[in-house]
């Protein structure tokens, strides 16, 4: 199950919006078979596992196959995975975790278990779920897994008094960004930070897809966000819509008041500090949050660190955050 993890990991920037899923196929003589699913309309992981081995010349008959997620029963893109495995003769497989679409909802592993094969599932489930979070989310709460990026000096600052704020970190932790840009289906900034910085909130510094970009707000037809896709009105319906269109995972870079928004809704479902060893020394720079805190520390949030690195000079803490999925 490991190694099937490690061949969703390998496909992560690239099958949205299906899930990125991995599957090893074990064949007879000793051999094994690394699949993962495609951009949509081509194979799912199960297939290109199959079609490996067949294409070595191995027989699946009597084979184990590990996926990290459960084998769809329905006819979608593409034909049920779940009756190409009982078609191969495949004897058993191991799942990480059931899926919640609601066209499968555990009728794959029934069709897996009537056409008698034997199915075991929840191996490497915390794993597998963590990976697969953001998919989660937008199946569970029908709304897209956000994760919400903050930049600042050691003292919390992200811009001096006079509005600079290039570069607080550097070189390495803003090519860790369009890194974390490339992992996200679209990216979101107020119009405030638009017309402040007029970010392009483009992939540029790693491989990987631009994100579709969104602007709360109304942003000038000649920003370099442009062309953008311009909402407003109330979050949740925000990342409603945003579901509709396909979007499992949003990347909210700001502005202040953005985030505080976010925060302030229990919304965010990982945090990402990118710290810098600088310090504006003093209470006039622009703070991390624009708007109202907690009135006392009793009432302060607090989190759960789950990754910590450096990144040259500077420090990326990840938290895990107030949303339903954290």
């Amino acid at each position: 199950m490991l190694a099937a993890i490690d061949a969703a990991h390998q496909v992560r920037r690239r099958t949205a919006p299906n899930p990125w899923v991995g599957a090893i196929l074990a064949v007879a003589d000793g051999r094994r078979f690394a699949g993962a699913t495609q951009p949509p309309g081509a194979n799912h992981a199960e297939i290109q596992a199959l079609e490996a081995a067949i294409a070595a010349g191995a027989d699946p008959t009597g084979a184990t196959l590990y996926v990290t997620l459960e084998p769809c029963s329905h006819h979608g893109r593409t034909p049920p995975c779940a009756d190409a495995l009982v078609s191969a003769g495949i004897r058993r497989v191991v799942v990480g975790i059931a899926d919640p679409d609601e066209h499968v909802a555990g009728r794959g592993l029934e069709r897996l278990r009537a056409g008698g094969v034997e199915v075991v599932v929840g191996v490497e489930a915390v794993a597998v779920s963590d990976q697969l979070a953001p998919y989660l989310v937008h199946r569970k709460f029908h709304r897209p897994w956000v994760t919400l990026k903050l930049a600042s000096t050691l003292d919390g600052r992200t811009a001096a008094p006079d509005g600079s704020s290039r570069w607080i970190t550097g070189p390495d932790a803003r090519v860790d960004v369009h890194r974390l840009r490339a992992e996200h289906d679209a990216v979101m900034v107020g119009a405030g930070t638009v017309r402040q910085d007029d970010p392009e909130l483009t992939v540029r510094h790693v491989e990987g897809r631009n994100p579709l970009r969104v602007v709360l707000g109304v942003a000038d037809p000649g920003a370099k966000v442009q062309p953008a896709l311009q909402m407003s009105g109330a979050l949740p319906e925000v990342l409603g819509e945003l579901a509709d269109r396909g979007v499992m995972s949003l990347l909210v870079e700001g502005g202040a008041n953005v985030a505080h928004r976010f925060h302030a809704a229990g919304l965010v479902d990982r945090y990402v500090f990118y710290l810098a060893p600088a310090l504006l020394g003093g209470e006039d720079g622009r703070p991390l949050f624009a708007g109202p805190g907690a009135a006392t520390m009793a009432d302060a949030w607090r989190g759960r660190i789950v990754d910590v690195r450096r990144l040259g000079p500077d420090v990326r803490i990840d938290i895990a955050g107030l949303g339903q999925a954290a």
